[in-house]
């Protein structure tokens, strides 16, 4: 499919989208390597693929759709088979009686039309034309459930009943209170040989593909009594996705350790490793700890893209009054900026859209990191390493000597790499970095305890960056008002005037309006979304470091004074911050106040 491109110019420079020496320039590269205009066109980020496929659309006469928001129903969707679907870029999204609405890339692949006809001569088939996004998204679809998809490799693959019903020979010994612990599984070459067949292979794939395709951050394979129980950690939260039997626990746990390059015949220690996994449709790093626990070994594999995308802030949740101090102290030569917040709550994330801001050709930013999670052009990124002595405070004593503008430490963990980053802020660089703290004001004494100086902890910190992810409303959500009883439960938690007029600030309410009259949300459940959430969004407070908190440090004062202090300088505080966000229809109070008390 493709638009004559004299046309597409003057449509598109009578819609100011794109200048007409641009346009020349990409027309030209387009000749040169035999491609299409619009794919030169959004590879060189003139315009987004979306915007692009609908002005295609219009000039072509064709609806457009995007059809990667669309839940489709099996019944329809597999009216064109996978195979077909994935070759040939066409979705069955919708059908109307005898008409079905197809997406495409290319409405003029007539071939493929035909042969959907065939398939019932009653059909009539009316084009739409979508995006690759879409239809990349809609091919994850065709998925069967991972339970389905077990059984299916285990009729298929009578080996791995063999495997899993413990043909492989064992011996046990008493490990007291009349329990059994197993102490060798078979020859260890017969055992590696089991893990590379291809049984195990796939099963364990397909607990990786399904993760992944469900937007998971870690696996966590637990033994139990009775049984295997694998669950998904799916936007912070954890949710069981099968059970899978017992005896199946040996060989799967030897396969993951296999990839991870660990010891198969070590069952007594933790053990810890890495792996990649990469198709065409994504690259992902997968961390592994295995722990030994009562019934056995615990897995937990956390997954990290290594094509992710990195962030902006104000995707992230940063607004108003605390995005703009970020920005302005991003811009400062000198000094530390600290996020805090417990494990998962999006520190790093929030570390990367921050570098991403200032990572210009004119500076020279370094990072020590546990793990990279993203890989970031022109940054010059290490990975931490402990067993050979790279640590976070070795490998900031390296980077010093290395000419940075900007330093960036994954952690700081302890008082040498505290007092490391504190002095390579004294001396003329911008330090990022992360502390676990439970709120802003917390990371002061935090570094007090490492054995930081308060007169050098007030001349170098910039600002104080506190955040957890909250979950994000998906589809439809249910209006509803506070009533007295949920008032006196949120008052044990925020001051409720103070919410009041910040709400008013924002222009949330009106004037006279009182708690009682602000429309807050609920989720609404669906096929979709089962609990009504799906994807996540920041709640954030900044405490910007002036001359008033810097005397407060000085004098070693507490946290709760320094909060109090912040506050009356204008910082929000994490809870109000996510007031205004349920408010604004983003996420409902209950999961502010879960993420907040835990």
């Amino acid at each position: 499919m493709d638009v004559e491109p004299q046309r597409l110019k003057k449509f598109l420079l009578d819609a100011e989208l794109i200048t007409e020496e641009n346009f020349n320039k990409a027309l030209d590269k387009a000749k040169k390597l035999n491609k299409n205009i619009g794919e030169v066109l959004v590879s060189e980020k003139l315009i987004g693929q979306e915007k692009l496929t609908k002005f295609q659309a219009y000039l072509l006469g064709i609806p457009f759709v995007d059809v990667g928001k669309e839940t489709i129903p099996p019944e329809i969707l597999n009216i064109i088979p996978e195979q077909i679907a994935r070759v040939h870029n066409i979705i069955a999204f919708r059908k109307l009686g005898n008409n079905l609405e197809v997406a495409m890339l290319d409405p003029e692949d007539l071939i493929t039309v035909e042969f959907i006809k065939k398939t019932d001569p009653l059909l009539k088939i009316l084009p739409r034309l979508t995006t690759p996004e879409g239809i990349k998204s809609v091919l994850n679809q065709y998925q069967k459930p991972l339970d389905v998809e077990f059984m299916d490799i285990m009729e298929a693959d009578p080996k791995l009943i063999d495997y899993i019903g413990g043909s492989l020979p064992h011996a046990y010994r008493q490990a007291g209170a009349g329990r059994q612990e197993k102490i060798d599984v078979g020859k260890s070459g017969d055992l590696m040989k089991a893990t590379q067949e291809l049984p195990i292979i796939r099963i364990v794939d397909a607990l990786l593909k399904h993760a992944i395709l469900q937007g998971a951050s870690d696996i966590h394979i637990e033994p139990l009594e009775k049984e295997i129980s694998v669950r998904f950690r799916i936007d912070g939260m954890l949710r069981k996705v099968m059970a899978l039997p017992i005896t199946s626990s040996y060989i799967i746990v030897a396969r993951i350790k296999v990839l991870s390059n660990l010891k198969l015949d070590e069952h007594r220690l933790p053990q810890d490793g890495r792996f990649k996994i990469e198709t065409d449709d994504y690259k992902y790093s997968v961390r592994v700890s295995v722990l030994p626990v009562f019934n056995g070994e615990k897995v937990v594999m956390r997954l990290l893209a290594e094509n992710a995308i990195v962030q902006n802030l104000e995707k992230l949740g940063f607004t108003g009054a605390a995005l703009e101090q970020i920005r302005n102290n991003l811009i400062r030569p000198t000094g530390m900026i600290l996020i805090t917040g417990p494990t998962g709550s999006g520190k790093t994330t929030t570390l990367y859209a921050m570098m991403d801001i200032i990572n210009t050709p004119d500076v020279n930013i370094s990072t020590v990191e546990d793990p990279i999670e993203y890989r970031m052009p022109r940054i010059n990124q290490t990975q931490v390493n402990t067993a050979i002595g790279l640590t976070f405070a070795s490998g900031l004593r390296a980077l010093v000597r290395q000419d940075p503008n900007i330093i960036m430490v994954g952690e700081i963990r302890d008082s040498e790499t505290a007092g490391l980053a504190i002095n390579a802020a004294l001396t003329g660089h911008l330090v990022l970095s992360t502390l676990h703290t439970t709120e802003a004001a917390g990371a002061i004494p935090r570094l007090i305890d490492m054995g930081a100086e308060p007169f050098l902890i007030s001349s170098t910190l910039n600002v104080i960056i506190a955040q957890r992810l909250v979950r994000k409303f998906h589809g439809d959500k249910e209006k509803y008002k506070l009533k007295p009883e949920h008032l006196k439960n949120l008052a044990r938690y925020c001051d409720l005037d103070r919410v009041l007029q910040i709400l008013k600030e924002e222009k949330l309410v009106k004037n006279g309006d009182t708690l009682e009259d602000v429309i807050l949300y609920r989720p609404k459940p669906s096929k979709d979304s089962p609990d009504g959430y799906k994807g996540r969004i920041g709640i954030v407070e900044v405490l910007t470091v002036n001359e008033k908190i810097k005397k407060l440090i000085v004098q070693k004062t507490s946290t709760r004074e320094i909060t109090i202090q912040a506050k009356k300088d204008g910082m929000r505080t994490m809870i109000e911050d996510g007031f205004v966000k349920a408010v604004k229809g983003l996420t409902s109070i209950e999961e502010v106040l879960r993420v907040i008390i835990e």
